[in-house]
């Protein structure tokens, strides 16, 4: 049977990293360009760097949550074997599903994170407005999407592969061929 305490607490991570993921994307940085008329020039100045921070806990909470689930199921290719049939099949599939879904949104996560704290630094530009990047929207939003995916992925395999290794009944029998009898 699938350990609820270890549910609930998986459960309990991605929520936390669900949240920061979207108030990483609610709190993207933002740049306006200050002209400085004393020197002539334009140049970029940043709000507060915060969802740089959210997007980083989201990315360890949501690691957090991973490394569980895979300990607790000996990352699927440790411990005594499981039992063929649907459990299994259904363990193999969400593993990889699993383990798909995390790559991408710990990839959203850290990438916004990265872009999101690069900030470009003054330009000296007397005729043109000097660039200032800033993160696109959505990016975060993917991470926190496809960190509910590998909660509810994760969460299944953990589930399938339970069963499947709760129901494997070793032969217990003895494997040869009796031929006591046949003297």
């Amino acid at each position: 049977m699938a350990s609820k305490l270890l549910l609930i607490t998986v459960f309990i991570l991605d929520v936390i990293a669900f949240g920061l993921a979207v108030a990483a994307e609610q709190r993207r940085s933002t740049a306006k360009v200050v002209i400085d008329n004393d020197q002539d020039y334009r140049y970029c100045v940043y709000d507060s760097d915060i969802s740089t921070g959210l997007g980083v806990g989201a990315f360890l909470f949501l690691m957090g949550s991973q490394v569980i689930i895979m300990v607790a199921s000996r990352c699927f290719c440790c411990g005594k074997p499981l039992n063929p049939g649907g459990s299994r099949a259904w363990a193999i599939v969400l593993f990889m599903t699993c383990w798909l879904f995390f790559l991408i949104a710990e990839s959203c996560l850290l990438a916004g994170s990265v872009r999101n704290a690069f900030h470009t630094k003054y330009a000296l530009v007397y005729s043109n407005p000097p660039s200032c990047s800033i993160l696109r929207r959505g990016v975060f939003g993917a991470g926190a999407a496809f960190i509910f995916l590998t909660g509810i992925v994760s969460q299944f395999y953990y589930v399938s592969y339970s069963n499947a290794r709760e129901s494997f009944q070793p032969y217990g029998r003895d494997p040869g061929v009796g031929m006591g009898t046949y003297k």
